[in-house]
């Protein structure tokens, strides 16, 4: 097959990769004239995906894949354009931005030609595959959806970092707007992934077609809004916990050895690019959704609480150097898409600290085009929040923190005996 890849993102790439190295021939668009070059250089455009390298050095030069700025270049003739186009929601108003994906489907119209199946993997509002992409697309290109041209949901469902691993693991979920788009999209996503045999699922790995766009848009919204409302729900019992001195991750793990519980834990934010915005996305379309509200606001609110525990053990902030230990919004990834580090960071300087921040994944130069300002361990420091769970911070010492006055444990990842004798606070244990 030929197929077309809508913007070579940190999803994106990896599945234009996946595509070719199944033995098809690939090529991708995107705005970005340096990730375009990169990728024709056969050079990963980020780092830090395991296997994408090595996977470039051999399918770049065999000409299987290539990347352009370009539409006219890939879309027409193309048997299947998958896009994967950043959708963004407003801070303020929690209403899906959708400029940019507007954007691209306008263009993939205009190059739209007959026979082509279109898959968008990009995680949408329940509706947005019917309502919003069919007219745009029939529109654009003067073609008809389910007679000239076929258009599916389905979403991509991977963690940064391990792609192919995921891409294998999980079942691929698909939902067209007829059974023939459906049937295309099975055929065509069953050329182009492969399946690890999973026992404990209720049917074997592979498509599943959950027979609506609708369906399996919501399935992308469900299984990450879950996550958020459980972590709400974990911070919410670690607030009690800590107020009555009880050590939650106790209580979790007790609660846990019980088939039926599966309570997350506790933590200073909730990162990345999917869990704090997904719920968001599913609030758009069921704005009576009080209970995924409530935990999205609780879970945003803990490192302003954090900080506000910190500025009432110490007297006050006003003046004292505070550290938060990590700007990556988890721990072994080089990435701070909606990281806590931010508002942890502003509260912090609204209390009147001077703030700095250290990340082993990130150089001083990085930290400093983030707004940040970089901190070095053995440099004093009055006030440390750990924001990050790296495996480096698990070692961690006072005594590599001169002058450390309180630690905030952030995500439980430090080690007490290695604290003894100075304070510290470990969220969700009292």
């Amino acid at each position: 097959m030929r197929i077309a890849v809508v913007a070579l993102g940190k999803i994106g790439l990896p599945l234009a990769v996946q595509f070719a190295d199944s033995g098809h021939e690939v090529i991708g668009v995107d705005v970005n004239v340096t990730t375009v070059a990169e990728i024709n250089a056969a050079r990963e455009p980020f780092p830090g995906e395991a296997h994408l390298q090595e996977k470039l050095t051999e399918l770049v030069p065999a000409g299987r894949l290539q990347a352009t700025t370009d539409y006219a270049d890939a879309i027409p003739g193309a048997d299947a354009v998958v896009l994967v186009v950043p959708l963004f929601v407003d801070d303020a108003t929690w209403e899906p931005d959708f400029a940019w994906m507007d954007a691209a489907t306008r263009s993939l119209a205009q190059h739209l030609t007959p026979g082509t199946l279109v898959s968008y993997e990009t995680t949408l509002p329940v509706g947005t595959t019917r309502n919003r992409w069919k007219p745009m697309l029939e529109e654009g290109s003067g073609l008809t959806e389910g007679t000239d041209f076929h258009l599916v949901f389905s979403p991509e469902r991977v963690l940064t970092g391990r792609v192919f691993a995921d891409l294998r693991k999980y079942p691929k979920l698909i939902g067209g707007l007829s059974d023939a788009g459906a049937q295309r999209a099975r055929e065509f996503y069953e050329a182009v992934l492969q399946f690890d045999e999973r026992v404990d699922l209720p049917r074997p790995n592979g498509v599943w077609d959950l027979g609506s766009a609708e369906a399996a848009e919501m399935a992308k919204l469900a299984e990450t809004t879950y996550r958020d409302v459980n972590i709400g729900l974990a911070n919410q019992f670690g607030l009690f916990a800590a107020e009555h001195g009880i050590d939650v991750y106790q209580v979790i793990e007790a609660c846990n050895s019980q088939p039926y519980s599966h309570i997350h834990r506790p933590g200073i934010a909730v990162g990345g690019h999917c869990i704090p915005v997904y719920p968001r996305l599913y609030l758009a379309t069921d704005p009576g959704a009080d209970i995924v509200r409530t935990a999205r606001l609780l879970n945003a609110s803990m490192p302003e609480r954090l900080v506000s525990q910190a500025a009432d053990l110490l007297g006050s902030l006003d003046g004292l150097t505070a550290v938060v230990l990590g700007a990556a919004y988890r721990g072994g990834v080089k990435e701070t898409a909606f990281s806590g580090v931010f508002p942890t960071v502003q509260a912090l300087a609204q209390r009147g600290a001077q703030v700095r921040v250290h990340d082993p994944l990130y150089s001083d130069d990085e930290l400093r085009a983030m707004g940040l300002e970089p901190y070095r361990v053995g440099e004093s420091a009055d006030l440390a929040i750990l924001q990050t769970d790296h495996a480096q911070y698990r070692t961690l010492s006072a005594a590599d923190l001169p002058g450390i006055r309180l630690l905030v444990d952030g995500r439980n990842a430090t080690d007490a005996a290695a604290w003894a004798g100075t304070p510290r606070v470990v969220v969700g244990v009292g």
